[in-house]
């Protein structure tokens, strides 16, 4: 099974910083295959056999114990993450010249349509909308200070999410879908 595993709060801020190397390096050693990274926000793809709570808990006890910090991760399938693109609202990613687009992943267990409740919007500035394993959150590039995005990081259900822009996305679905991987 060929899995994109998206790490929360690592090399932000100066904190939990973890060299890519280093973390191919600590899921190869679980006995993962195909292993690569992509950019230095936490993304990494592997095959491993087993079940989805399986992998969750042993890729995050191997992280916490290697890099000695609390991991917390969302996992994904390449089916899953061909999902979340088939899933976007139409037109989500199509004009970069006026929007920002970024997707919200949720942690296993979390109902991503209660969810979008919560997540705060400017009505002039942002759209968010709920898929089956993610949420889409658009705002106008002009009036970005107005968005209210960043408000999430200060919300308790924001530890159970994970952001991504739309073009890392994209390039990990295209990751997570081919038959030949490279680390970037």
């Amino acid at each position: 099974m060929r899995w994109v595993a998206l790490l929360r709060g690592i090399n932000v801020g100066g904190n939990n910083i973890i060299p890519m190397a280093d973390l191919r390096a600590c899921v190869s050693a679980l006995g993962f295959t195909g292993v690569a990274t992509y950019i230095q926000s936490g993304n990494v793809l592997f095959d491993a056999p087993g079940r989805h709570a399986t992998v969750v808990k042993t890729l995050e006890q191997a992280l916490s114990t290697s890099f000695n910090y609390q991991a917390k991760l969302v996992l994904r399938s390449a089916a899953e993450m061909q999902e979340v693109l088939d899933d976007a609202p139409e037109g989500f990613g199509s004009d970069r010249t006026q929007f920002k687009y970024d997707v919200l992943f949720a942690r296993p267990g979390v109902d991503v349509a209660a969810v979008l409740a919560e997540v705060p919007v400017h009505p002039e500035v942002d759209v968010a909308t709920a898929g089956r394993h993610a949420l889409y959150y658009r705002r106008f590039i002009a009036r970005e200070t107005s968005s209210r995005l960043s408000r999430l990081v200060q919300m308790p259900v924001y530890k159970e999410l994970t952001v991504r822009n739309w073009n890392t996305t994209l390039r990990l679905v295209q990751m997570a879908t081919s038959v030949q991987t490279s680390d970037a």
